[in-house]
């Protein structure tokens, strides 16, 4: 048994420019996650399956993370901007390996269900991101939007778990790499105690492991919620997700969920009561 107790620094600095209000920001951190405890070994998957001749196990490896962030909060007039850069660079980055195996006689492997986590030699997750509020506009309503622009991807060889010995020669997506995602809401208070809400959520789609295309396709869906108060404890909400009852496919991976698609149209209602201690 190994036994590791890494240092994790982590430093961090925010400036406010008098009178402009503006602040500026940066992060630097040191990150260190375990990997899983138990897992399988090829001699236990050796009595249900035939491991190829190219593949093997070898001992998973904690992950080390460094990362870097810096940013400005920008107010003007009841508005607030907030725009950030983030860059995560990893080693032994935490993930999965889809489980294939040979049937003598047959040619090609067999495809399953079954991922089993691996960690590979070397992860670059980067991307900025934009935030917008807007003040409460004519004494009802207020707006909000979210942006981020994010890239994952990896490169170089296994260093732990289940393993073909394959080195990757430069940057490739991960499988959860989405580049482009976009929030848009507004929130407005109605006469009578009362309220209404919406939001619209754009995906540009996840990357396609079962490539071509590179990339699923974009997705949107459209959310919308009524609410009312009476008094001061209760309150009721109707809630709508997913109004144009999108239907699209968000990941292909042969998980245990297997292929899955977007949830589609949902209502519900919600009652609440606050008590008062």
């Amino acid at each position: 048994m190994v036994t590791e107790n890494p240092t994790s620094p982590r430093a961090g600095i925010a400036v406010k420019v008098p009178r402009l209000n503006w602040v500026f920001r940066g992060f630097y951190g040191q990150f260190y996650q375990s990997p899983p405890l138990a897992t399988i070994t090829s001699q236990q998957f050796l009595g249900v399956v035939n491991i190829p001749g190219n593949q093997g196990f070898i001992p998973l490896q904690g992950e080390r993370d460094t990362e870097f962030q810096y940013g400005v909060t920008m107010p003007y007039k009841g508005w607030v901007m907030d725009i950030d850069n983030f860059r995560t660079r990893s080693y032994n980055f935490l993930d999965h390996s889809q489980i294939s195996y040979v049937v003598p006689g047959s040619p090609g492997l067999v495809q399953t269900n079954i991922y089993l986590p691996l960690t590979t030699q070397d992860a670059l997750i980067r991307g900025w991101e934009l935030t917008l509020r807007s003040p409460r506009l004519w004494r009802r309503g207020q707006l909000h939007l979210a942006y981020s622009n994010q890239i994952a991807e990896f490169a170089g060889a296994i260093t732990g778990g289940l393993t073909n010995f394959n080195f990757q020669d430069g940057y490739a997506p991960l499988d959860h790499d989405q580049r482009n995602t976009l929030n848009v809401g507004y929130d407005v208070a109605l006469p009578w105690q009362s309220s209404v809400s919406g939001n619209v959520y754009y995906g540009s789609g996840f990357h396609n492991g079962q490539a071509p295309p590179d990339y699923l396709r974009a997705h949107t869906t459209v959310d919308f919620t009524v609410a009312k108060s009476f008094a001061e404890r209760f309150s009721v909400s109707v809630n709508a997700l997913n109004v144009t009852n999108s239907h699209l496919e968000i990941d292909n991976s042969a998980t245990f969920g297997g292929t899955h698609f977007n949830d589609p149209r949902e209502f519900y209602g919600q009652l609440r009561y606050r008590f008062h201690f």
